[in-house]
């Protein structure tokens, strides 16, 4: 069947002030800003489309998991252990909140981080192997 669904292009991400909000991601993520109102910001980083929506107050992408824990919604990768402490090391140096690199019993090893409203994304430090072999073709061009 050739109907089925490609790839994510765009995810939401809830915001009390989409220009602080805005200028965060950008100063500590390299996101590129190609549009921002007042009720939104549309962002590139990390091969897709980030939308910040100025939302409700305490309001979050975080949700909690069936152990009473706060979880991400969210898992970014880079390509290494070694890729996986130098980021962190940047976003600690950036000011960003960031948790202890984590060994979760499979493959690789993971951080969370905190943007400027509490929303928790993990970074993972295994490509996904349709996106390593793209990685690895841009790399050597």
């Amino acid at each position: 069947m050739s109907e089925t669904l490609i790839r994510i292009g765009t995810t939401y991400i809830p915001v009390s002030n989409v220009e602080l909000s805005c200028e965060w991601y950008v100063n500590n993520l390299g996101a590129e800003c190609s549009y921002q109102d007042n009720d939104k910001a549309i962002l590139n980083f990390a091969n897709q489309s980030f939308f910040l929506v100025r939302s409700m107050n305490n309001q979050s992408a975080n949700f909690i998991d069936c152990y009473g824990e706060e979880h991400f919604s969210l898992t970014f990768e880079v390509d290494g252990l070694s890729a996986l402490e130098i980021i962190r090391n940047v976003f600690i140096d950036k000011g960003v909140t960031v948790g202890e690199v984590e060994n979760r019993g499979h493959a690789g090893r993971n951080f969370v981080f905190y943007d400027v409203d509490g929303n928790k994304f993990d970074v993972w430090s295994e490509l996904s192997p349709t996106i390593k072999e793209k990685f690895k073709e841009e790399k050597y061009e």
